[in-house]
């Protein structure tokens, strides 16, 4: 994992002391300091992601700043109107440390001094943060600099002087540390396997704060308690890794969790690719239901096949070759947490995403076509009333499934179906979901050791299992009954659904004989279609309906029920059609 973290890193500029920070804002200065404006970056509300922000070492001292970009607190004391005075002075105590390095490195760089002559002015300052407060700044937001046509964070002499100034200031750190330490001794790095002196404490991970990170960055490799260290190092030197290895991976995996990560209740989850992939291509983006670029009108799974039908005929070898990665991510305490790794080859990632497309296939609820692709999302939150309630197992496990092609728990199985009963039971609810039923069907396809190859996507009336029976009987009842009495409120359905998908052979037999009632309601045609319905259904139940049925028997009979009445909808439909045309005939 870390080496392919590694590799992916060094696509990046990645040097060490520099890191990638999200902007919000860029105050103009003219050459000489005074004040032109505040600028928005990105789009306006979340900034703009920009490369080469000097990064601080041992931000855990106290005090301390970044050096160039910060924070519009510390950079230029911008502070919510009823700030905590506690918050006020650690603040007061970052702006003075901000300064301090800021008016050191100008004497060597007169680029940046029109930034001190501002920071030295309580007119600019306010002038600065009276713009800020229209601009509905937070006090939170990173602010970069623009001084008359100089961008200091690009200018390769600022960024020459804050390395100079950053080794310096680790080697005093470093001769000020005792013992085994990482100062001490050169030692293998874990992922170059080249001889370094070992980074003591390594680059902060940011954006997993809303799954349970820090607002100021969590550690992937860290030792600071002493029950971990080992031979009497210190620090990160139980993991021995040079800064320009540790600072690789940190800029690798900051990027990631960025630009492509999605978040999976209090988990993120992160993927890359061995070789660039574009987006178009992109099977992972298929999964999230995005449209493509050049042809918005396909489908995602079409392109899934089509780019495996091209790496089968060796015109894709740039994708044959390639691998995928994916890593599933949370905080805890400061500390990067790894959840889940998913590597392999991307031939069989987009074997397993045309597999789970294959799989959650469904006809629609009209029964005349297939239903649409489900977004992956949309799949999950079909197991909720609201998407809120989604817990986080079920969307990490649905998605390892898609991406690995393993099973579907049973207990997402057992969701699907509570969500699908509840639909039915209440006529408030809309139509039956049908990525609901898709993601049953897939459950039975994927089962272990052996899966269902009865189960299709649409009606199968020769499936050996009775319980699939029972569940198309039902159905036939409900549409006899609406065909008889029309919109009778509490139907067989909401009445019976619940008991006959349990106990069949208690409650279907009943239903039966009172079938013969609103058959007598009905014309001669479509009374005997409706006869030859149920006589067909109930052939297949052999010896008669099974007195209780399991949560397999009861997914099989959701499934019956709904693929009978599909595929009865259909039929009245065309039936429909067929009179709408003759009517037109005779009028003619």
């Amino acid at each position: 994992m870390m080496q392919a973290l590694l590799e992916y890193g060094g696509r990046l500029d990645s040097k060490p002391g520099f890191t990638a920070r999200r902007v919000a804002w860029r105050i103009d200065l003219t050459a000489s300091g005074d004040f032109v404006g505040v600028l928005p970056l990105g789009d306006g509300k979340k900034g703009e992601r920009l490369d080469r922000c000097p990064d601080m070492h041992n931000m855990n001292a106290g005090g301390r700043a970044h050096f160039l970009i910060e924070s519009s607190q510390s950079a230029v004391l911008f502070f919510k109107k009823d700030e905590d005075e506690k918050n006020i002075e650690r603040g007061t105590l970052r702006h003075k440390f901000f300064r301090a390095l800021l008016e050191e490195a100008s004497n060597s760089l007169p680029q940046i001094r029109g930034i001190i002559v501002a920071l030295k002015s309580d007119y600019t300052l306010d002038a600065i943060r009276g713009a800020l407060t229209e601009h509905k700044a937070k006090p939170s937001d990173w602010v970069s600099w623009r001084v008359g046509e100089v961008d200091p964070r690009e200018d390769v002499a600022v960024q020459a002087w804050w390395q100079q100034w950053r080794t310096e200031s680790l080697g005093e750190t470093s001769e000020a540390r005792s013992g085994r330490s990482a100062a001490n001794m050169k030692t293998r790095c874990l992922l170059t396997g080249e001889l370094t002196t070992p980074l003591a404490t390594h680059p902060k991970i940011s954006g997993l704060a809303g799954v349970g990170g820090l607002g100021t960055g969590d550690v992937m490799v860290g030792f600071d308690k002493s029950a971990f260290c080992s031979f009497g190092f210190d620090q990160s030197a139980n993991a021995a890794m040079s800064a320009a290895a540790a600072q690789q991976y940190a800029d690798a995996l900051n990027k990631l969790i960025a630009e492509s990560s999605r978040k999976f209740g209090n988990t993120l989850v992160v993927h890359w690719f061995k070789e660039q992939v574009r987006r178009p291509d992109d099977p992972f983006a298929f999964l999230d239901g995005l449209e493509l670029e050049e042809q918005a009108d396909v489908a995602a799974v079409l392109k899934a096949r089509s780019l495996l039908e091209s790496i089968r005929r060796g015109t894709r070898n740039d994708l044959g070759s390639n691998r995928y990665y994916a890593l599933t991510l949370s905080g805890a305490s400061g500390r990067v947490m790894v959840r889940d790794w998913m590597e392999g080859r991307f031939e069989d990632l987009l074997q397993n995403v045309d597999a789970w497309f294959s799989d959650l296939e469904i006809v629609g609820r009209e029964g005349d076509r297939t239903a649409r692709n489900p977004k992956f999302m949309a799949l999950a939150g079909a197991l909720v009333r609201d998407l809120k309630d989604l817990p986080p197992s079920i969307t990490s496990s649905l998605w390892k499934a898609a991406v690995a092609r393993t099973a579907i728990p049973r207990s997402i199985m057992a969701q699907a179906l509570a969500r699908f009963r509840a639909d039915l039971v209440d006529k408030n609810q809309p139509p039956l979901n049908s990525a609901r039923v898709g993601l049953i069907k897939a459950y039975f396809i994927r089962r272990i050791p052996r899966g269902d190859s009865n189960v299709t996507r649409y009606l199968n009336p020769d499936h050996p299992n009775p319980a699939y029976h029972c569940g198309r009987l039902l159905a036939v009842l409900s549409r006899l009954q609406k065909a008889a009495l029309g919109d009778v409120g509490a139907g067989v359905v909401q009445r019976f659904y619940v008991s006959a998908s349990q106990t069949p052979g208690l409650i279907l037999g009943r239903l039966v004989a009172n079938a013969r009632n609103h058959l007598g309601k009905l014309d001669g045609g479509l009374a005997f279609w409706f006869e030859e319905q149920i006589a067909s259904v109930m052939g297949r139940l052999g010896d008669g309906a099974p007195r209780t049925l399991d949560l397999e028997g009861q997914g099989l009979f959701a499934l019956g029920y709904y693929q009978q009445l599909a595929t009865m909808r259909a039929r009245t439909k065309e039936e429909s059609s067929i009179t709408t045309s003759e009517t037109k005939g005779a009028a003619l």
